[in-house]
Order: C-alpha cells, then sequence, then structure tokens
C-alpha cells in the first residue's frame, strides 16, 4: 500500500475567501468518489495559525506506485492539479504504509 501526501500553500494574495480556493476545495473533496484507484481519501483545511504551516492538506492511499500513476493521469485528478495550481504551490510524499 502506497500513502500519498500533499500540502498545499496558497500564492500571495490568496486565502480562503477566494472563490478559487473554494472551488479547488470542492473538487478535492470528490477526487476520492472519482478516482476508482483511491482506497481511501482525506482532505482539509489546516486549522493551525504557524507560520510554517501549510494551509490543506489530500491523502490518499493506494495499492501500489502502478495505482499511483493511474491515479496522477486520471481526468479528474487532472482537472484538480489545474485549480490548484493556479492558487498554490504544493510539496507532496509518497510513502509505503
Amino acid at each position: 500500500m502506497i500513502r500519498h501526501v500533499v500540502l498545499f500553500k496558497f500564492k500571495s494574495g490568496i486565502d480562503w475567501t477566494d472563490p478559487r480556493a473554494q472551488a479547488a476545495e470542492r473538487t478535492a473533496a470528490k477526487v476520492g468518489d472519482e478516482v476508482p484507484e483511491l482506497n481511501e481519501w482525506r482532505h482539509g483545511r489546516n486549522i493551525s495559525d504557524r507560520s510554517i504551516a501549510y494551509d490543506f492538506l489530500v491523502e490518499g492511499v493506494l495499492d501500489d506506485m502502478e495505482a499511483v500513476d493511474r491515479y496522477l493521469v486520471h481526468p479528474f485528478h487532472q482537472d484538480a492539479i489545474t485549480q490548484w495550481r493556479e492558487i498554490s504551490d504544493w510539496v507532496m510524499v509518497d510513502v509505503e504504509a
């Protein structure tokens, strides 16, 4: 099993009042229902006010790296990437679960 974790940090001038951030969050919430390779899917806004904190997290569990590869190119996931790319930068990690 592979745990895929992504942390998003808004670009300067973006926060949760921005309609693009709200739309990206709504899309992220649906990824788990739309991408069949995902065995588990979590997402959420950061609640910490620490300066090093990121703004949003997504976390998925997939069977193996081949499933990760299929997830990455899935059209719904690609739509989510497009939305998040406009408003944020991110870091990610894939680890064995």
